[in-house]
């Protein structure tokens, strides 16, 4: 029996378990021992508990609960509402400037936790009942947090990042460094999305958006109120003297320096990713008690919980994927599709595309970290084969699976976000994230056509 074949019975195995709605890592795991069981002898079955072991016993796995571990403590402290009033006071007299705000507080939420739920239910919280009782309609308010909550697996520290450096033996720093700009590019063009919808809608409503104070329009409302379909204004900010914005700014620098110095500590050779992560966590802690003086017990022991939760959670998918990579590579299938692929007569770019689109229907169902574990050790000998830059390849596959979050029928951050603002139907959730889809679309094709976005950063600061 081909390589392919295996391959193919493998993946409809995968599939069927998914459908039925195992989890994905024992999926993963089931799927590994049935391929054992069919394609090699029973022998090497007894290798399964050895693969385990191999797929664990790795340092720089320890980066991924530690980073976790990092995000949670921000993620329950007074952080993200900080960062969502310092982005509004120097932004909220631009039309959508809440919006903006809140796109931009997601982005610098992003780089404290690495995790898009997170920043959605951290960010959104706040920002959504703030921008409904001003005005702005269900589907901008929705969507502008539904999209920058996935800049949580862009921006760095990324797991999805560290996750595609360890599957492929890529550099974890050049990998963050290649997410830098396209971070700071996709955080611009959904603030250009905002101004146009609202804008789109302004002429199409009559409704005035202008900038106005507190209480200007509907002020003083909930959520109920948004069902009122009268167009309104939207109140976009107070004024704020430089003074205050300065004030305000100050307060949230020293939670961005420690990212900068946990990223500066790796890009700089000073210490490994699990080393930065394991200082970051720990400052996090002393920044949090010393800033908010909030950091008790109970708190310390909920975000315990949640981080092992969550790590545990990551680390298995890890695990069991790895085993089955390993499993595969044993078959031949790896190797076999990746010369099928070289051999065939068509521009590399026609499987660039058809890659972008096994990862993007992926991400209809199963979550980013899945889909790279489960397709790079079969999909990457094929994109070095093909020459395709490999750290701007797992940044622009980064940008695909973002897609995913913001799109049915999974769509994780579509739920966390109607979980925090449940009045808001899911229909105008689902609409006001759509148009974000084809802004990071757009924003693939400008970094295929400008791969330098990616890749200088990284070749300049850490070598080719």
């Amino acid at each position: 029996m081909s390589g392919l074949t295996i391959g193919a019975i493998v993946g409809l195995i995968l599939l069927i378990l998914l459908a039925v709605g195992v989890p994905v890592a024992f999926a993963l795991g089931l799927t590994a021992l049935f391929a054992i069981v069919l394609f090699l002898t029973p022998a090497q079955f007894g290798f399964f508990g050895n693969f385990v072991f191999d797929s664990l016993d790795s340092f720089a796995l320890l980066a991924i609960p530690l980073f976790i571990l990092m995000g949670t403590v921000f993620g329950r402290s007074k952080a993200s509402e900080d960062l969502l009033e310092a982005a509004h006071m120097w932004l909220g007299r631009i039309r959508g400037g809440l919006a903006m705000s809140s796109v931009v507080a997601c982005a610098m939420f992003a780089a404290l936790t690495g995790s898009s739920p997170a920043t959605s239910a951290a960010i959104g919280k706040i920002a959504i009942p703030e921008m409904v009782r001003r005005g702005y309609p269900k589907d901008v308010a929705t969507g502008a947090i539904v999209a920058g909550g996935t800049l949580g697996i862009l921006i760095p520290p990324s797991v999805t990042l560290i996750l595609y450096g360890i599957s492929t033996e890529q550099s974890i720093g050049q990998l963050f460094l290649g997410g830098v700009a396209p971070g700071i590019l996709i955080t611009l063009l959904f603030c250009v999305w905002i101004f146009v919808a609202l804008t789109l809608k302004r002429a199409r409503t009559g409704a005035p958006v202008v900038p106005a104070a507190v209480g200007a329009g509907n002020g003083g409302g909930d959520q109920s109120a948004s069902t009122d379909e009268t167009p309104r204004p939207i109140a976009e900010a107070e004024q704020y003297s430089l003074g205050e914005r300065l004030r305000k700014l100050v307060k949230v620098l020293p939670f961005l320096a420690l990212i900068a110095c946990v990223l500066a500590a790796m890009y700089l050779g000073i210490a490994t990713p699990s080393e930065a992560a394991a200082v970051g966590a720990l400052a996090a802690f002393v920044l949090v008690a010393v800033v908010y003086r909030s950091l008790g017990w109970k708190k310390i022991r909920d975000i315990g919980l949640e981080t092992t939760r969550t790590g545990t959670m990551v680390l298995m998918i890890v695990v069991f994927s790895s085993v089955l990579g390993q499993v595969l590579s044993f078959l031949g299938v790896p190797q076999e599709l990746a010369e099928v692929v070289a051999g065939l007569d068509v521009n590399r770019w026609v499987v660039f595309l058809a890659m972008n689109a096994i990862f993007l229907v992926l991400g209809f169902f199963i979550p980013p970290v899945a889909i790279i574990l489960i397709t790079m050790p079969v999909l990457f000998p094929i994109i070095t084969e093909l020459g395709f830059d490999p750290i701007w390849f797992g940044v622009v596959m980064t940008l695909n699976m973002e897609m995913g979050l913001i799109t049915p029928p999974v769509g994780l951050n579509l739920y966390v976000v109607q979980g925090i603002a449940p009045r808001i139907p899911l229909r105008d959730i689902l609409f006001g994230a759509l148009p974000y889809v084809g802004v990071l679309a757009l924003a693939i094709v400008i970094l295929c056509f400008f791969p330098d976005l990616v890749t200088w950063l990284p070749n300049q600061m850490l070598g080719t």
